[in-house]
């Protein structure tokens, strides 16, 4: 199975796709480096999509927002996964329990992304493709069997991993767009 496909499956079907990414095997490092980071370039390089449509938005402007867009995402996943792994220890006891956390994260960091690519792509500030974010709680309540969450824990386990999630990159783009003149 390819990364690709792991993605699309864990989008379209989360269950389905949590237990063919289990199957798959796919190292973190691997999906990080063939999927993460590109996408991460992608959502860099369509943030200069809007000055096709917008002429008041410049260069330097449209840069800067890549920038910070590309480092928004790439920050959140190593914080989100210290910040995981200090509430949810028993995540991150064995080499296999920190794997599948990592791609835990990874996974859903990736449908944000591509949302965010979306979002850069269509010609409005307001989108319906922000509402697409509250399918991420239901992309993390499946993933919970792929992490071996205890069945007393999964309720708040996802309402804390959907909060950093959702929020992290939300603070960070809000802190590092403060660079932005």
């Amino acid at each position: 199975m390819s990364i690709w496909h792991n993605i699309f499956c864990v989008i379209t079907a989360p269950k389905y796709g949590w237990e063919v990414i289990n199957e798959s095997n796919i190292p973190t490092g691997k999906v990080l480096r063939s999927a993460y980071l590109p996408l991460l370039c992608v959502l860099a390089l369509s943030c200069f999509v809007p000055m096709i449509y917008d002429h008041t938005i410049s260069f330097s402007r449209s840069l800067m927002t890549g920038i910070v867009l590309f480092s928004t995402y790439f920050i959140s996943y190593y914080i989100i996964i210290y910040l995981l792994g200090g509430f949810y220890p028993e995540l991150v006891k064995t080499e296999g329990a920190s794997a599948r956390l990592n791609d835990y994260i990874l996974y859903n960091l990736i449908f944000l992304v591509l949302l965010m690519i979306l979002r850069n792509l269509l010609p409005s500030d307001f989108t319906p493709v922000l509402f697409l974010m509250v399918y991420l709680p239901w992309m993390a309540y499946r993933g919970t069997d792929h992490l071996f969450v205890k069945k007393n824990k999964v309720a708040k386990f996802v309402v804390i991993s959907s909060v950093l999630l959702l929020g992290l990159p939300i603070v960070l783009k809000a802190l590092l767009g403060l660079l932005i003149v």
